[in-house]
């Protein structure tokens, strides 16, 4: 049940066998709906209440929309099988889609496939996508289009363990304190002329925080030519001036993709990524090579006993829960 590749795919690993057809069900005290083909997964997130329930969608392909409230906190979405292939749960909203009631544009965060503001969310053994597509809709310049757009606190896609995530230009980005374990990022190719084509990171850390995102363990491929993509630029939103964007690659591997002589570059001149808390450690593949050393900052050991997943999560430890 794959997806087109388009705009930006995440997969999610792990799982729960099950099987069926048939609309949401509740399974007694044990707090599960099960949605099969043909049924909804908004419609099992609006039956939901209170917290601490799981969802377990079975295998198909559910075109819609997906919103999840703060007030389901503790919240697991999971599919039924350990192939994230097996889900997918997919919409094509851009930045500049009309909304049908005539009201304006979705915007960048409003064009999500899924949304989330739940504490404690975990997402497993699932794909999220936006397959929008810039050559469907030459009309639209807000190409912006987004698969997960999660603002709540200790959401765990096994704490982003085991993703794979692909996208162009900015299609992992936020102000949040995340963690990548072992993912696997891939930049698409696109038919454009000039370079660089996109950019895998864009944090807006916020100046007080002292993480933004951790990639580790990972590895980060192309279907673009070499050297057509950038590692980082660093975002600072026009209603957050004083944010200072944090990201740090480490022990991962870097395909050719990326651009070794200069890896970032800026968003706006006004705010040089050289001033950013961006930093490398141990990377390896032809993406890693330092040939400009200033153009590749690079932690110390003791720096880079700093910036661990434990460091970054803090007395939080996300455990796969079966």
């Amino acid at each position: 049940m794959a997806v087109p590749r388009r705009t930006l795919l995440t997969g999610i690993a792990s799982g729960l066998v099950a099987a069926g057809a048939g609309p949401p069900v509740g399974l007694g005290r044990r707090r599960v709906l099960h949605v099969r083909p043909g049924g909804s997964v908004q419609a099992a997130v609006d039956a939901v209440q209170g917290v601490g329930w799981t969802i377990v969608v079975h295998p198909g392909t559910y075109r819609e929309v997906v919103n999840i409230p703060a007030e389901a906190g503790e919240l697991t979405l999971r599919g039924a099988t350990r192939d994230p292939r097996d889900v997918v749960i997919v919409h094509d909203n851009a930045n500049g889609t009309q909304k049908p009631d005539g009201s304006g544009t979705y915007g960048t965060a409003g064009s999500a496939t899924f949304t989330s503001a739940a504490p404690g969310l975990t997402v497993r053994d699932l794909t999220l996508a936006n397959d929008w597509l810039r050559a469907d809709h030459p009309e639209i310049t807000g190409t912006q289009a987004v698969a997960a757009y999660v603002t709540g606190d200790r959401s765990r896609f096994q704490y982003f363990s085991h993703c794979y995530i692909e996208g162009d230009v900015d299609f992992v980005f936020g102000r949040a304190t995340a963690v990548f374990a072992d993912c696997h990022f891939h930049t698409l190719q696109r038919d454009v002329a000039f370079t660089p084509k996109g950019m895998v990171f864009a944090p807006s850390t916020a100046r007080a925080n002292p993480h933004g995102i951790l990639a580790v363990r990972s590895l980060i491929t192309s279907g673009a030519e070499d050297a057509a993509y950038k590692l980082a630029r660093p975002w600072v939103p026009s209603y957050e001036t004083t944010a200072w964007p944090s990201l740090v690659v480490r022990d991962s591997r870097i395909g050719p993709g990326i651009d070794p002589v200069a890896p970032y570059t800026n968003m706006r001149d006004a705010y040089p990524w050289q001033s950013m808390r961006f930093a490398e450690y141990r990377n390896t593949g032809p993406g890693s090579v330092i040939t400009v050393p200033e153009n590749r900052p690079q932690l110390a050991p003791t720096e880079a006993a700093l910036h661990t997943p434990a460091a970054y999560l803090g007395d939080w430890r996300p455990v796969r829960s079966f």
